[in-house]
């Protein structure tokens, strides 16, 4: 069997250590040093997200990393929410501060302080800005790289209207960027769906959030976007000043990306026994050339591969293997780094005018000339993500199902290892008590309705309770 299906932490814990994508040794638990093969990749999905982002009218800010402790206080969901988590800065030098600072758990407060400052008239709505940055969080739950850390890599947007349309409008935007971005050109297949109440972002009217399986089952938050009603407008008064002269308190959104925890992800869905598996754009490194030689080929091979880096280079991220281990090795080295084409070129390839070229995804090896290699490369480049977003999609489809018994629900999470959709007993998500029954007895949450799935039960029983049935919720297992 394979050690990533009979073992993912196993699995995940070696490809991160062998592929060299992050070090543990840092002295600080939760603390992890990302290292540059998984740091190139994560900053490709940045510039991927960001162009979205902006292509849909945000633009970039910086706000500081730490926020003062009265900000918090401004809006009572929120400090209760995120304080628990906070990590202090009380000190500077030898001097106690007055005010005690927050490193920056999220941005709401820092952000929405200044936007009070910046918004008069409709005129400046909306308002939509985002950053690149890091966050922490002190998360008392089991750390690991990536997936669960105290401090992780997003962006975040913050965005402002003159109306709760507008800003609905916004929230489905961010459900359409994250599909065109992580599904369609990340390869992660995920569901959308409305946190029940008791699960919300603290200070949000509702959340919704994009929920992805990992190989063992468990269910990994990606992006979440909220719809922030009028809560901290009211409590920052961010207002603006209507047609008619009247003072009105804008609607808000926010969208966050979290990049390091859906490279986690990435690793995840992708990867295989032999190392990770990269779509071309995402790969830190496209091409690898092997040379193939004996000792008196070799001056003349090398020579060869020079000028085929030259070549390539000017379109795609291309290196030579010239190093003294066997190919064996150099195939096996970069198949763990998931480099998503390797280009084995030897004396025979040379009169032949070609080169063999091995896709990552695929055992195959397909000759191609050299007169038509860039296009047999892009081309290679499509299918490959084709073929890695249709693997994606139908292991993710087969980790979906139904219970409508509290037992059945047992069996589905034991069988099916993934999202079992269940009936609930009430359609305004506030069932807590039923959920805590779900989670003690199966070590399972409730993650929320299907965003847009109308359809309601008809002569069922909530799992917990054993009321009517008036809504579809789903659970899993989760980080």
């Amino acid at each position: 069997m394979e050690i990533k299906k009979s073992n993912f932490s196993e699995w995940y814990n070696t490809i991160t250590k062998d592929a060299e994508l992050c070090d543990l040794r840092y002295g600080i638990k939760g603390f992890v040093v990302f290292r540059p093969w998984s740091v190139m990749t994560m900053n490709k999905m940045y510039s991927m997200m960001e162009r979205e982002v902006e292509k849909r009218g945000h633009v970039p800010a910086l706000f500081p990393a730490l926020i003062p402790e009265s900000y918090f206080t401004k809006e009572s969901d929120h400090v209760e929410g995120f304080v628990p988590e906070c990590m202090w800065v009380t000190r500077a030098g030898s001097h106690e501060l007055d005010e005690k600072y927050a490193m920056r758990p999220t941005s709401e407060t820092a952000m929405y302080t200044m936007y009070s400052l910046w918004i008069h008239g409709a005129k400046d709505l909306p308002l939509k800005i985002y950053q690149r940055c890091q966050v922490w969080r002190h998360e008392t739950k089991a750390t690991k790289p990536f997936i669960r850390s105290r401090e992780f890599y997003w962006i975040e947007a913050h965005d402002c209207f003159a109306t709760e349309k507008d800003a609905m409008a916004q929230v489905r935007e961010d459900m359409e960027m994250s599909e065109e971005v992580i599904h369609q050109k990340y390869g992660i297949p995920f569901l959308f769906f409305q946190r029940p109440q008791w699960d919300k972002f603290p200070g949000a009217v509702n959340t919704f959030a994009a929920d992805t399986l990992m190989p063992d089952g468990r269910t990994l938050q990606l992006p979440s976007t909220h719809m922030l009603g009028q809560n901290f407008s009211k409590a920052f008064d961010i207002k603006y000043t209507d047609e008619n002269g009247k003072d009105e308190y804008v609607w808000q959104t926010c969208y966050g990306p979290a990049i390091s925890r859906i490279y986690a992800a990435l690793i995840a869905m992708h990867g295989d026994d032999k190392g990770l598996v990269l779509p071309f754009k995402l790969a830190p490194l496209q091409i690898v050339i092997v040379p193939i030689f004996r000792d008196d080929t070799k001056e003349k091979v090398l020579s060869e591969c020079k000028k085929l880096e030259k070549k390539l280079s000017k379109d795609f991220t291309v290196k030579i293997d010239d190093s003294d281990n066997t190919p064996g090795f150099k195939y096996n080295h970069w198949e763990m780094r998931g480099v998503p084409i390797r280009l084995e070129f030897g004396p025979r390839d040379i009169e032949s005018g070609q080169v063999v070229l091995v896709r990552r995804d695929e055992k195959g090896k397909n000759p191609v000339k050299l007169t038509e290699l860039k296009k047999a490369i892009e081309k290679s480049a499509e299918e490959m993500l084709a073929n890695m977003l249709k693997k994606a999609d139908e292991w993710f489809a087969s980790r979906l199902s139904k219970a409508s018994t509290m037992d059945e629900l047992g069996k589905q999470l034991k069988e099916s290892e993934g999202f079992v959709r269940i009936p609930f007993c009430t359609d305004q998500m506030e069932a807590e008590g039923c959920a805590d029954i779900v989670k003690d007895k199966w070590s399972a949450n409730v993650r929320g309705s299907l965003f847009g799935d109308k359809e309601k039960p008809k002569g069922e029983k909530c799992v917990g309770c054993g009321k009517e049935a008036k809504i579809y919720l789903y659970a899993a297992r989760q980080y």
